[in-house]
This record gives structure tokens, C-alpha cells and sequence, in this order.
């Protein structure tokens, strides 16, 4: 059984993860619990999903 690392969905799904968060630091402050906590739960949610298989 392969590890999920190696995965391509996996490393892309990482890079999205990342670009998310430099993105969404760009935010207004005011968004940190709102629309910012949204998308970054979301983005991590892609990889959670492609470790559980």
C-alpha cells in the first residue's frame, strides 16, 4: 500500500492549502472568523479527506 504522500492529488491539494492561507491573509481583519475561517477549514477538509481515504 502506497503512502498517501506520494499521492499527486495529495501535493496539489497541499499547494491549494498554502495558497489558501497566503490568500486569505490578505483578508480584512474583520473576515478572521467569518469568510477567512471558512475557506481555510474548507481547504484543509480537501487533505483530511484524501488521508481517510
Amino acid at each position: 500500500m502506497h503512502d498517501y504522500h506520494d499521492l499527486l492529488v495529495w501535493s496539489k491539494s497541499l499547494e491549494f492549502v498554502k495558497l489558501v492561507y497566503k490568500l486569505t491573509n490578505l483578508f480584512p481583519k474583520e473576515e478572521i472568523y467569518g469568510l477567512t475561517s471558512q475557506l481555510r477549514r474548507a481547504a484543509v477538509s480537501v487533505l483530511a479527506n484524501i488521508v481517510e481515504g
